[in-house]
């Protein structure tokens, strides 16, 4: 390459006295032309022995770490310029999560997928890196290290759990299907690596209930919605591969609900695409404007969505559901 070559600028098969002034020829060179000269090939060489050392010492990637770590935020949705890092307002930049048990070097394995209708029982999984290794650190995004959505494929019996790690890296929470059916696991997480690196990630499996499935319509899309005596309603239109806000309104009765603070915000909202349950989670901005709690939302694509808000009062969470078209 032309910059190796500029490091040997002297000819090695000179003679001696050809580099001293007043050599064999009479010319020669003199003390400071010869000076430059060393020191210009010496930095040269310097840069180059620098370049070839970061190339064969690479950043290390995630390996698996030891134990749950630092807090993050997680690779959500947030208001623009209040997240820890900014997302883009293109439509690549809205990709559903969700609909791959592999993704981002990591893989979901879980212990067993069968439940029986109604009977409560544990769901038991291991995030293995891309060398099958169990990851058991994990930064901890919304209060939590783990978060584990669960929904029928109709988009029925939406469930939100926060599952506890063993000290083998086993997650486990116990979970109930209500109805026979194929039902979706999504596992919302932030892998925290040895050099402090963090890695998002959202995996999906299926779980299946044997029986009678008998599928019910999503409803009608609608703003408003009604739950344990809660007025929950919205505004703003999501649109495809733009971060659209979302502000939504909580009454109690004539007066706004005392909303208190959930999962380290003042709501909780997961929207799941109709038909391959393409997952896009969001948060709020970090403080409510009166008794409106805004969220950004950029939905990846057109079509039929449910959106699942979760809000808390008086120490009970609660969960309003609505269903949006997006054009």
């Amino acid at each position: 390459m032309a910059e190796q070559r500029s490091v040997t600028a002297v000819d090695p098969d000179a003679r001696a006295s050809d580099l001293r002034p007043g050599g064999a020829d009479g010319v020669g060179l003199d003390r400071s032309t010869l000076r430059l000269a060393l020191t210009v090939g010496g930095l040269v060489l310097a840069v180059l022995l620098g370049f070839g050392l970061g190339r064969a010492n690479p950043k290390p990637t995630t390996p698996a770490g030891a134990g749950v770590g630092a807090t993050a935020t997680g690779e959500h949705t947030h208001a623009p310029g209040t997240g820890a890092h900014e997302h883009g307002t293109g439509a690549a930049d809205a990709t559903a999560a969700g609909l791959s048990v592999t993704a981002s070097g990591y893989t979901l394995t879980p212990s067993g997928t069968g439940f029986v209708a109604g009977r409560a029982a544990d769901f038991r999984f291991q995030i293995r890196d891309d060398q099958r290794r169990v990851v058991t650190r994990f930064a901890v995004v919304h209060d939590k290290p783990m978060h584990l959505i669960v929904v029928r494929r109709d988009l029925t019996g939406y469930q939100h759990l926060h599952p506890t790690m063993a000290a083998d890296g086993t997650w486990s929470v116990p979970v109930t299907l209500a109805r026979p059916g194929v039902w979706r696991a999504y596992a919302d997480f932030t892998v925290v690596a040895d050099d402090g690196a963090q890695t998002p990630a959202t995996l999906g499996v299926d779980l299946v209930v044997p029986g009678d499935y008998r599928p019910r319509p999503l409803p009608a899309p609608a703003t408003t919605a009604t739950v344990d005596g809660f007025d929950v309603g919205y505004q703003g239109t999501p649109e495809v591969g733009r971060a659209v806000p979302l502000r939504f309104q909580i009454r109690d009765g004539a007066a706004p609900a005392a909303l208190e603070r959930y999962l380290g915000a003042y709501g909780h909202l997961v929207a799941l695409r109709e038909g391959d349950l393409g997952y896009l989670h969001v948060h709020p901005e970090p403080a409510p404007a009166g008794d409106v709690v805004t969220f950004w939302l950029t939905a990846p694509g057109p079509g039929r969505y449910r959106m699942y808000l979760d809000f808390q009062v008086a120490g009970v969470v609660r969960t309003a559901e609505f269903t949006v078209t997006v054009a």
